[in-house]
């Protein structure tokens, strides 16, 4: 039986605390050696922070993202740790010594990427009471966006917002939102990938494709349709 502390269990501070040291894993030093391969094998240094940062977008935001409904009780703790990751990844544009295998002088989009992980962990439980609708909008702006910027370098070698990459992020967001909150999940699906292909400065669509899924979420929420 887990030992509780003010409502927050052993076991899902145990849990937190590995979901962390994995991120800081993925961020610090799987990523950095995988810099060094793709610098090796003649990726320019664009190129290959662009495929880093959509690593990382899959392999922490995703993958905690999964973990996140089966293993709390409430958002506090991934919205903490999210806000700490936040102020970890901002830290080096402040000091100026940035993780250059992947953060960009010219923006602080990983930043904006770990407040609205937490954020729409913390919206999706205090809007609909079910953390498993979490997994909608930090699967499209972690799996999906991440699948969109990998087919994008892939064919045109740059940052593009080319509506290649929004097809291949709908063929992930579109089943991914339909199992997960049924016919008002693929329709985020749609409206997400759709949505990712503009830019609306000074907002990034780590922030408008999460916020795109939680709205039409919400609004199926308000309807009252079957799948809520």
């Amino acid at each position: 039986m887990a030992v509780c502390v003010d409502d927050v269990s052993v076991n899902e501070l145990a849990i937190a605390g590995i979901l962390f040291v994995w991120v800081v894993f993925v961020v610090t030093l799987l990523t950095k050696k995988l810099y060094d391969l793709m610098k090796a094998r003649g990726l320019p240094h664009n190129i290959a922070i662009y495929y880093n940062r959509k690593v990382i977008h899959a392999l922490t935001g995703g993958v905690v993202a999964i973990v996140v409904p089966f293993a709390f009780s409430s958002p506090w703790l991934p919205f903490g740790f999210a806000m700490l990751l936040a102020i970890f990844t901002y830290l080096p544009h402040r000091t100026g010594r940035l993780f250059h295998w992947f953060q960009d002088p010219e923006n602080i989009y990983e930043v904006h990427f770990c407040i609205m992980w937490g954020f729409s962990v913390l919206a999706s439980w205090l809007l609909f009471g079910d953390m498993k609708f979490a997994i909608v909008p930090t699967a499209f702006m972690s799996f999906g966006d991440g699948i969109t910027g990998v087919v994008r370098n892939l064919l045109y070698r740059r940052r593009t917002k080319a509506w290649a990459g929004n097809l291949a992020m709908a063929l992930v967001c579109v089943p991914t939102g339909y199992a997960i909150a049924g016919v008002w999940g693929g329709l985020a699906g749609v409206v997400s990938s759709v949505i990712e292909h503009f830019e609306f400065k000074p907002l990034d669509d780590n922030i408008t494709v999460p916020l795109s899924a939680l709205l039409v979420l919400l609004a199926g929420r308000a309807l009252s349709l079957p799948a809520f």
